[in-house]
């Protein structure tokens, strides 16, 4: 597990996630086309699959990546990590013990492989607060701290939001804030292998 280069994206998984509800829904639709031109059976054909398609693309990657998690944390409590930090953002988990400088993580887009690494792999670390525009449209949508580990740039939002919010903004302090402490974690983390 320590030996493992981070992949951040499951393509398979990804492929699939996307593609085959849109497959299974084609499929459902020619049969219904060719099998069933009239009838409760075409509505069933055609309508089941599309709900369940919803659903899937709603919930189930959710679901799946929770899994993840609580996978992860089962296994940091079975190898006596220290959870000293734990940030659960949308896309990445990311677990911090900085008393024996090891970081681990689980990723939304890969979330049947887990890592546990030395933080000494961590290269950089920084904030991006996401700040564009310039006078009264300088704002942001979107806060996160990020690291990079084997040559891997991993992005952890620590807010984000679909309108763009002024620099001063409570949502966009607190989101600086909680990027600034973990660079601060993973940094004391790197220091305590060094």
């Amino acid at each position: 597990m320590e030996n493992k280069k981070v992949k951040k994206i499951n393509l398979i998984y990804l492929l699939s996630y996307i593609f085959a509800p849109m497959l299974i829904c084609a499929l459902c639709f020619i049969i219904s086309i060719n099998h069933f031109p009239k009838g409760n059976m075409a509505v069933i054909l055609i309508m089941g699959p599309s709900i369940l398609s919803f659903c899937w693309w709603v919930f189930a990657g959710r679901i799946i990546y929770g899994n993840g998690k609580k996978k992860l944390e089962k296994e940091l409590d079975e190898r006596g990590f220290n959870r000293n930090h734990t940030f659960y953002g949308d896309g990445f988990t990311v677990v911090v013990d900085t008393e024996n400088g090891k970081i681990a993580m689980v990723s939304f887009w890969n979330p049947f492989e887990n890592y546990v690494l030395p933080a000494e792999r961590i290269t950089k670390t920084w904030v991006d607060d996401g700040r564009t525009g310039f006078g009264i449209f300088e704002g942001s949508g979107r806060v996160s701290f990020l690291f990079t580990i084997d040559n891997v740039k991993v992005r952890v939002n620590t807010f984000t939001s679909n309108t763009r919010w002024r620099m001063d903004s409570e949502q966009i302090l607190t989101g600086v804030s909680k990027a600034d402490m973990m660079v601060g974690v993973l940094e004391e983390a790197r220091k305590k292998v060094k």
